[in-house]
């Protein structure tokens, strides 16, 4: 998984307003155009990932070790979300005192529910362009 490396493609997952939330994080998902598009800054899209962990979690150790478990869990369960998007998983302060194994039901569950709201998005915007997902007339 890529990472969000400037302040504009962060700002632009952000506005998307599509959020899944948990006890302890929150992931803001923007799903991008079709894998034959090139993205805003030329490359192929893939997945991209980016942290947002506040002072608010605690120390710098702390918060660096709750980014630690992030990309972790992120890596591991990438193959959940959808191929094309990008997403920013913001630790909320209870974060730094979550176990791990609550951590990674958390992710699972919030990436699952992001590949079906993708999924149900791209739906919906198929039935309204009166196609369905296999090419058919609705």
């Amino acid at each position: 998984m890529e990472r969000l490396k400037n302040h504009g493609a962060f700002v632009a997952v952000l506005r998307g307003r599509n959020t899944v939330v948990s006890k302890d994080l929150v992931v803001h998902f923007l799903p991008r155009g079709g894998s034959d598009t090139p993205d805003v800054e030329g490359i192929r899209p893939e997945r991209r990932m980016g942290l947002a962990v506040s002072k608010a979690v605690g120390n710098a150790v702390t918060r660096n070790a709750v980014k630690r478990r992030f990309r972790v869990l992120a890596r591991t369960h990438e193959g959940l979300l959808p191929r094309s998007c990008d997403i920013v998983m913001r630790a909320r302060p209870s974060a730094a005192r979550a176990s791990f194994q609550s951590l990674d039901a958390q992710v699972v569950r919030c990436f699952g529910d992001i590949d079906r709201r993708s999924r149900d998005a791209t739906g919906v915007a198929a039935k309204r362009h009166g196609v369905a997902q296999r090419g058919i007339r609705v």
